[in-house]
Formats: structure tokens, C-alpha cells, sequence
């Protein structure tokens, strides 16, 4: 993915062999990283077992917070697609005992409908 396209938002999709040795540490025996989406600095993982959001942090990047959902935990989840005024797109997944959704955005051109297809797939 280029500089460009992950400043403007645009989520692109990551080799899931590749994070494997980023994850090593994360994953338990027989988790596998299905696919992976990369959006400006922070990642997106699906494994075969839950979704992993990673949220890079502080100048560098080399701070991470590491979110992990198992799908189980997700009640829902809604997609919003940029509108004519509105230029960015939305997904936003609510998780049991969590009043509020957890927000996804993007910039119009962005994958959002194959995050949100991955998303699908998972937890449906």
C-alpha cells in the first residue's frame, strides 16, 4: 500500500503469512490469521478464533494497543457509506458489556466493503 493511499484512508488488504511473526507472540496454538487489512498506521487482523484491532501509537508507531474480540462477543455490527457531502464511511461493531461501538473509519475509495465482508464471514 502507498503513503498516499493510507493517509487518505483507503484500507488495503496484508498478507496474513507476513504477520504471522508480528502475532507469534499473540495467537494460541491453532489461531491462524485468516486476513488482515491495513488502514493508515492501524491493522485490522481476522483470525480463524477473533478479531484482533491494532492501534499504533506515539511518533514512531512502536507503541501498540492490542484490542482482541472474540466474535462470540459481538452483537452487531452496521456498515455507513460516504454520501455525497459526507466523505468518510464507517463500521462500527458493539460488543457485549460495552455500551458503545467500536468505530472503523474510512475515507471514500477505501475498502470498506471488504472489511466489512471479512467481518461478515466471521461472525455470522
Amino acid at each position: 500500500m502507498g503513503l498516499i493511499s493510507s493517509i487518505l484512508g483507503h484500507a488495503s488488504e496484508v498478507d496474513a503469512e507476513k504477520l504471522e511473526q508480528e502475532f507469534e507472540g499473540l495467537l494460541i496454538p491453532d489461531e491462524n490469521i485468516e486476513c488482515a487489512f491495513h488502514l493508515f498506521r492501524d491493522l485490522t487482523v481476522f483470525t480463524n478464533l477473533r478479531l484482533i484491532l491494532v492501534d499504533k501509537q506515539g511518533l514512531t508507531g512502536k507503541k501498540r494497543e492490542y484490542v482482541c474480540i472474540p466474535y462470540k462477543s459481538v452483537d452487531y455490527f452496521s456498515i455507513e457509506t460516504a454520501g455525497r457531502l459526507d466523505m468518510d464511511s464507517e463500521i462500527k461493531i458493539w460488543v457485549k458489556s460495552r455500551p458503545d461501538p467500536i468505530e472503523m473509519e474510512f475515507k471514500r475509495g477505501g475498502n470498506i466493503l471488504e472489511v466489512f465482508r471479512a467481518l461478515s464471514q466471521h461472525c455470522l
